[in-house]
């Protein structure tokens, strides 16, 4: 504020300055601190819109007059009126709140309506750390088409509450406001269930970089299913607090090798699940001295069938291939093992069938082992639904598997 420092005026001076014809004259007067208010609202009405500005500025301005000025047809004077008010309104203390607050409100309510965004906007960025300041002024504000008006307020208001934010989430916010509720400190379980219902990638992005905010452990696995092809929330996912076991193999399978790296060395990881990510980190540096290897072999089909000429053929070589997504190689690999034509192993691929993939891979003779791997990366069958025992058997019995292959083979 600018603080006049001059002698103090006469009232009738005063009144004799704000009605002389040079603006300069008026405009010194209007930045006085030490006027009555009647000058102050008197100067509030000066013809010339920098007088008025100077009046909205004025921390001695009367709230009459400040409620005059909100209605003003200058977007300068209504822009440094809501700047004022929203530094004024922490320095008072309840009694003064009380005295002026349903005139001081209804100037904030008519400002957070202004049509002028940038008076919006200074509105917004002045109360956004405010405890006390209104909560519908803040609740609108929050709802603004705008979001430069709107982000300031739902990333720090302390005003707003979870069934304010709720509310805001599950309607139709302005592009971009999801993401800046996912900024605030110490979002709780709530508010974080609700993002990640939006499936707002980028606000789901900006909640796990967010190290404060609370994730429930079966929303973050949910989230982590989700992430193999979303590459922005590889990174906060493995720097997030609090992983689950289950979580964290999840990622090893799929994160880049830098980020895998990191997730072998956090803290908090248990022994086993330390040891199977430094396991599936092995695994991949061995897979793509593989995939060097295949490539200078020449095509898959024609690497297949010298590799079974040769007797080499083997499980551990399926397994390899099955882990560098070879899909080619692996279903002419089993061909070859099972006798059965390409274009019905083609088929049973093709439809996913949990139980012909199987019986394909128990007719290669692969280990259980391979056959569950063949049915997650070749033949790309979701996770609750693929096959395998603990014991290293297969889960159906010869009949079974002989009839599926029929089945597929009389289909072909």
């Amino acid at each position: 504020m600018n603080k006049f420092r001059g002698k103090p005026i006469a009232y009738d001076e005063a009144r004799r300055l704000a009605n002389d014809k040079d603006v300069k004259v008026r405009l010194k007067l209007a930045k006085r601190e030490d006027l009555v208010p009647e000058i102050l609202y008197f100067l509030a009405e000066d013809t010339s819109p920098e007088v008025r500005r100077a009046i909205a500025k004025n921390i001695s301005t009367p709230r009459q007059a400040d409620l005059l000025l909100s209605r003003d047809d200058d977007d300068g004077v209504r822009f440094n009126l809501a700047e004022k008010i929203g530094q004024l309104i922490p320095g008072l203390n309840e009694a003064e709140l009380d005295k002026v607050h349903e005139l001081t409100h209804h100037v904030l309510d008519l400002l957070a309506k202004d049509q002028a965004t940038r008076v919006r906007r200074i509105l917004s960025e002045t109360l956004k750390d405010i405890a006390n300041a209104p909560p519908e002024v803040i609740r609108r504000l929050a709802r603004d088409v705008e979001l430069v008006v709107c982000a300031p307020v739902l990333e720090h208001s302390p005003v707003l509450s979870d069934e304010d934010l709720l509310e805001i989430i599950t309607s139709t916010p302005v592009l971009g406001a999801l993401s800046i509720i996912s900024k605030r400190k110490n979002i709780s379980e709530d508010i974080s269930d609700a993002i990640y219902f939006s499936e707002d990638i980028d606000a789901i992005g900006v909640m796990l970089g967010n190290k404060s905010a609370q994730i429930r452990e079966d929303t973050l696995d949910r989230i982590v299913e989700s992430a193999r092809d979303i590459e922005p929330w590889h990174k906060p996912l493995v720097g997030r607090p609090k992983l689950s076991r289950k979580a964290v193999l999840r990622l090893a399978e799929f994160v880049a090798d830098s980020l895998l790296d990191t997730l072998a060395l956090r803290a908090d990881l248990g022994d086993n699940a330390a040891e199977a990510v430094r396991e599936e980190f092995e695994r991949r540096m061995e897979a793509a001295e593989g995939t060097r290897t295949r490539e200078e072999g020449g095509p898959p089909e024609e690497r297949a069938k010298k590799l079974f000429k040769q007797g080499q053929l083997d499980d551990k070589v399926i397994r390899e291939a099955c882990h560098s997504g070879d899909g080619v190689f692996v279903k002419t690999a089993m061909a070859l093992r099972s006798g059965i034509s390409l274009s019905t192993i083609t088929k049973i691929f093709e439809l996913s069938s949990v139980k012909g993939v199987v019986a394909l891979c128990w007719k290669a003779e692969l280990s259980m082992q391979t056959a569950v791997l063949v049915q997650k990366r070749i033949a790309k069958i979701p996770p609750r639904e693929v096959q395998g025992s603990s014991d290293g058997e297969y889960p159906f019995t010869k009949d079974e598997m002989e009839w599926q292959l029929e089945f597929f083979q009389d289909s072909a």
